[in-house]
């Protein structure tokens, strides 16, 4: 499928990026795309209508957000079907990225409609450059799960990524997720970037339990996480995994996390404990 994406004559999806805290960062191509275009579908109509009125747009605004994107998805598309020129955009930053609109772009594709992003501020990738750690690879993981059980299962999956990782986190749980990121990482180097673009932005750096004796941290939060540094670790594994199934490891699971810390194939190493098992009962 090849579609492209200016055709004055043709429907398009516009994926607008806005302002992450400051309002004068705001490309004039996004203004004259908002201008023009037959409708806008914000997250949050109360919160766009502020930058909207600064940049005298008054294209007519409808919000569509994670809690309506299921009825309004079929809107948009039947808007899009009848020709008509739409631009997405969320809060603060990209759509899509940690907000709605990637329900609206698949169906947009599978219906060969143009989909273009009209770039702009990124909170994940404004931390990243500022930070000091490694700029690539990367990963951007977002928001983890606000359950703690749900959210230590996350971070056991991230945990041997040797590169650079990209979260969000509200204020009110940091705390709780640095404290379960040391529990499950170890007591790594991190970067918090917060309130980006704004009077008091500000970067914090250091190990995680440094960082743990603040006080307080108010609002939006970037958190980047330098990636695991593999130690040569001279261990038995077949004792290593005896060792965490008396702690209540599942064999799967301790054959997993062994094979991760030795850095060998994990199929392999099953069939070599069992082999090691069968010559044990022999």
């Amino acid at each position: 499928m090849r579609i492209r994406s200016f055709d004055n004559d043709k429907a398009i999806l516009y994926l607008v990026a806005t302002p992450i805290g400051n309002l004068n960062d705001f490309s004039l191509r996004a203004v004259d795309i908002l201008k023009s275009v037959d409708k806008i579908y914000a997250e949050d109509t109360r919160n766009s209508i502020t930058l909207l009125k600064h940049y005298n747009i008054d294209t007519k605004l409808e919000s569509y957000h994670e809690f309506n994107q299921n009825v309004k998805t079929q809107q948009i598309v039947d808007e899009l079907k009848a020709g008509n020129k739409i631009a997405i955009i969320s809060d603060a930053g990209l759509p899509v990225i940690s907000d709605p609109g990637y329900k609206i772009v698949k169906e947009a594709i599978e219906n060969e409609i143009a989909v273009s992003t009209i770039p702009g501020a990124n909170a994940g990738i404004s931390a990243l450059v500022s930070s000091g750690l490694a700029p690539k690879p990367f990963t951007f993981y977002g928001f983890l799960e606000s359950q703690k059980t749900k959210r230590r299962e996350e971070l056991n999956e991230l945990k041997y990524l040797k590169h650079t990782i990209i979260f969000y986190e509200a204020p009110h749980r940091i705390f709780d997720t640095l404290s379960d990121i040391k529990d499950i990482f170890g007591d790594r180097y991190v970067v918090i970037a917060r309130e980006l673009t704004k009077q008091y932005e500000e970067y914090i750096r250091g190990k995680i339990s440094d960082i743990l004796k603040i006080d307080s941290l108010k609002g939006e939060i970037v958190l980047l996480v330098e990636g695991y540094k593999e130690e040569k670790i001279d261990i038995d594994p077949f004792t290593k995994i005896d060792e965490l199934i008396a702690l209540g490891y599942k064999p799967n699971e301790a054959i997993k996390e062994v094979s991760r810390l030795i850095n060998v194939d994990r199929k392999e190493l099953y069939k070599d404990y069992i082999d090691y098992k069968n010559r044990k009962k022999d």
